[in-house]
């Protein structure tokens, strides 16, 4: 199994307990959104993630990343806290990637995740930056390590 089937199958149990990781980090924003826009906000993610990773294309999350850091700017989120939403999603990928996917995948598999969850957090983070600075914020370059590997 790869990552994208991996995500495919298991959509439900990672968004339940990156749901779960959430809850756990009493976030007073997302605490304030309820856990029902919580989760919603948990999928849509997911999905975007997910796409990712089967298109091999980030820039539908990239262009996410960016809204939500306007949006979550506006509604006065810290950064920190929006970082710890991707960051539940991201562990809760990590642990179904070290209990489904076969030990010659998991550099392929943790590579992928990694990849796209960085790209977005730095999106986001450099999207927030800009708002709240009002300056231009240069971004990583994750291209490179998106091509693929070399094994």
């Amino acid at each position: 199994m790869n990552l994208s089937e991996l995500l495919s199958r298991d959509r439900e149990p990672i968004l339940a307990a990156a749901a779960q990781a959430l809850g756990r980090a009493h976030l007073p924003s997302y605490e304030a959104a309820g856990e029902a826009e919580s989760h919603a906000r948990l999928a849509r993610l997911f999905d975007l993630v997910a796409a990712a990773v089967a298109e091999r294309n980030l820039t539908p999350v990239r262009h996410y990343a960016a809204a939500i850091a306007a949006a979550r700017h506006a509604a006065g989120f810290d950064l920190a806290e929006v970082q710890a939403a991707i960051n539940a999603l991201e562990e809760a990928v990590w642990s179904a990637i070290v209990a489904e996917i076969e030990p010659a995948g998991l550099a392929e598999a943790f590579g992928l995740a990694s990849t796209v969850l960085g790209a977005t957090k730095d999106r986001l983070a450099t999207a927030y930056l800009e708002l709240a600075t009002k300056a231009k914020v240069p971004a990583l370059d994750l291209g490179a390590l998106f091509a693929g590997t070399d094994g």
